[in-house]
């Protein structure tokens, strides 16, 4: 409940606001909130070393303030949904390599658009949708009815369709029967049914679904992402497909195919990293025993 009554007063103050006042309120609330969250600042700078290695400690904790600030801006471009228009897109978005969505949806089969919790993902969505794209968003339930409800909302204002990832696969493959496209961040397993791969050279239990999808409908899977620029700036970017030839063995090909979709997150991470919201532990401890995460 507090949840919920938190994410509409910052709806409210997001609506009523001047977007870059909205902007610097939230950096602010977000820089103390940082400073006194030791154990999340941690979590934080720990997850850096493995996407930064050459950094040092002093520029890791400069980079985890950002990431910081830049989710606080993430939210208040979420609570503003109400306001994103055709008028704001063309003002504020570039998008760039959309030929590869239109390639994709030549072929019949619908896209997989693969993200990651990286810029404003949600804006990302949202922006798709309003170009006249159908999507669908495979997302995950908050126990909060209320929370729930809320980002649900917000959303659906946009056009886009929400799938729930406990339907996941069943309803993502009609989306594309239908030629549409699904939107799935690869980053973070919150199942606990993934496959174990390398991220940034380190185990760790990622999504399969996005390989588990592509290779049961040949529905192309499109990295893209949007980027926060300068400002209240955005760009909005798709790039090459992700091909992965085929062994025969779909066992291995939904290994094979998710390293691959991992290695293009890691690209798009690295160069974005003070916007990728790494807030928990990412990889597995040496003593954990990921065999059985390895099923599909």
């Amino acid at each position: 409940m507090l949840f919920f009554i938190l994410y509409k007063i910052g709806e409210l103050a997001a609506l009523c606001l001047p977007v870059r006042i909205s902007y610097k309120i939230a950096s602010l609330i977000a820089t103390i909130k940082y400073y006194l969250s030791a154990g999340e600042r941690r979590e934080i700078i720990e997850n850096l070393r493995f996407v930064l290695p050459q950094a040092d400690t002093k520029a890791l904790k400069r980079c985890s303030r950002e990431i910081t600030a830049n989710f606080s801006r993430y939210l208040v471009d979420f609570f503003r949904f109400r306001k994103i228009d055709r008028d704001y897109i063309e003002e504020h978005v570039v998008v760039e390599g959309a030929n590869y969505l239109e390639d994709g949806l030549a072929k019949g089969k619908g896209v997989i658009l693969l993200s990651a919790h990286l810029g404003s993902w949600e804006l990302g969505g949202a922006v798709i949708a309003m170009l006249g794209y159908p999507i669908s968003v495979l997302a995950l339930d908050h126990k909060n009815k209320l929370v729930n409800n809320f980002f649900i909302n917000q959303r659906r204002m946009k056009g886009e369709q929400i799938i729930s990832i406990n339907f996941a696969v069943r309803r993502a493959v009609s989306a594309l029967a239908n030629n549409e496209f699904i939107a799935i961040v690869g980053d973070k397993d919150f199942t606990n049914t993934g496959i174990v791969v390398k991220f940034f050279g380190k185990d760790t239990l990622l999504p399969k679904g996005p390989a588990v999808i592509s290779l049961k409908t040949g529905a192309a899977i499109v990295p893209g992402f949007l980027i926060r620029l300068k400002g209240d700036k955005f760009k909005l970017f798709f790039e090459k497909p992700v091909e992965c030839a085929s062994e025969g063995d779909f066992e291995k090909d939904v290994v094979k195919l998710t390293q691959q979709c991992t290695s293009r997150l890691e690209d798009c991470i690295r160069r974005y990293s003070t916007q990728w919201y790494c807030f928990r532990r990412f990889w597995l401890n040496e003593n954990e025993n990921v065999r059985n995460n390895t099923r599909l």
